[in-house]
């Protein structure tokens, strides 16, 4: 037998399964039985924290009185949270490029954007004390005008997190690591983990080379040429880079700087066998029910399910 604790992380829930980031994805990942519930907030513009990924409203997900949008909407934090709660974000645009991704996702009508308040409740009903909260601010350093500033939208976190008592159960997570120095300075005693890519398209650690990229807050990879050691410098818990960037040495790296490294975002059978025989501490998938076929496989010990409260 394995590692008895290898955390399965519901990506956005179960996005392959059910509409991202909402109450109904929150309740079928616990009923396939995951470990961690992955997550993004953002911050309205009373200062409510919401359960959402996009800074501004995604037309290829949202619905207004029946309609798509025609475009992408206003962000989320020029609306108050009563304003939010008009769109519905149940479903998937047909013919997409979104749903050529995620054909086996059910469509749902009348489904809000939660409140991250609403998932802790969700969470607790369902009796799942067992499972944790990794929580993304959905925050840009280039697009400074939609969000609050990093201090604020840190602090708007933790103080949902404290409210809630779950503190020992949460992690907070980001590409914008000017967010997780307030967390570690303000909320020791909640874990931080930090999101890297370095894809062609976005690359967060190394855009140029004559100066730290925007997210890094301050830190150049030329001044360390290694992410591990970066992450490890900046004080972070986890380090969760894209997986397509990640090869043995680096999770061997990681490992002897005291980092657990749990990719995102996994989805093919195969590359979750290959990460899990490289000795990764998790996975981040859309699918958890194809993860946990994989982890039974390995031997490795399952999170139990739970059956949800109403959603």
């Amino acid at each position: 037998m394995q590692d008895m604790d290898f955390d399965l992380q519901g990506h956005r829930g179960a996005r392959g399964l059910m509409p991202e980031n909402t109450l109904p994805a929150f309740a079928r990942a616990l009923e396939i039985g995951v470990s961690t519930l992955e997550l993004d907030c953002g911050i309205t513009a009373d200062d409510v924290v919401v359960v959402h990924h996009d800074l501004r409203l995604n037309p290829d997900i949202t619905r207004c009185d029946g309609r798509w949008l025609s475009r992408r909407g206003p962000a989320i934090r020029s609306l108050r949270y009563e304003e939010l709660t008009a769109y519905d974000v149940g479903a998937i645009r047909p013919g997409s490029a979104y749903a050529r991704r995620f054909p086996a996702q059910q469509p749902l009508e009348g489904v809000r954007i939660p409140r991250l308040a609403d998932l802790f409740a969700l969470v607790a009903a369902s009796q799942a004390g067992h499972v944790h909260f990794n929580i993304e601010t959905k925050i840009d350093p280039t697009q400074p005008a939609l969000t609050v500033d990093p201090a604020a939208f840190a602090r708007a976190l933790v103080a949902e997190i404290h409210k809630a008592g779950l503190n020992a159960r949460a992690i907070i997570q980001s590409f914008d690591w000017r967010t997780l120095a307030v967390v570690q300075q303000e909320a020791p005693d909640i874990r931080t983990a930090y999101l890297s890519s370095q894809a062609l398209d976005f690359d967060t650690v190394r855009p140029v080379r004559d100066r730290a990229s925007p997210w890094t807050n301050g830190l150049h990879f030329y001044d360390f040429r290694s992410l591990p050691k970066m992450v490890g410098a900046a004080g972070g818990h986890i380090w969760s880079p894209r997986h397509e960037d990640l090869d043995t040495g680096l999770i061997q790296e990681a490992h002897e700087l005291g980092l657990q490294v749990i990719p995102w975002t996994v989805n093919e059978p195969g590359d979750m066998a290959r990460l899990i025989d490289w000795g990764v501490d998790g996975l981040i998938t859309d699918y958890p029910d194809r993860l946990r076929e994989v982890m039974a496989a390995k031997r490795l010990a399952l999170p139990p399910a739970v059956r949800a409260a109403s959603a």
